[in-house]
């Protein structure tokens, strides 16, 4: 193969490692959150987000092409710390 090849080889390569690690994460907290979800003190527009995050990424309409989960990724990911402060503000606002 010519050396132009095997670059494009590991670009991609590179893209698909990248997309799995970020899968992976988003797998550890979608079910960290799924745990934080059924805490009382959460308010519900953090909720909503969190759960449109997720039909975004279900969804066929995408800001990029569907083998690129990059911007499916990011929008979860800002939902899940958009949860992330919610849960802590609740919890600092229980503390006596």
């Amino acid at each position: 193969m010519r050396t132009e090849m095997w670059v494009v080889v590991a670009v991609v390569a590179a893209l698909i490692a990248a997309t799995v690690v970020l899968a992976g994460v988003l797998l550890v907290r979608l079910v960290r959150a799924r745990r934080l979800l059924r805490d009382a003190g959460i308010p519900v527009e953090n909720k909503v987000i969190f759960w449109g995050a997720l039909i975004y990424l279900a969804s066929p309409v995408d800001l990029l092409p569907d083998p690129v989960l990059l911007d499916d990724i990011g929008v979860l990911l800002l939902a899940l710390r958009s949860l992330q402060s919610a849960v802590d503000n609740a919890r600092v606002a229980r503390r006596p």
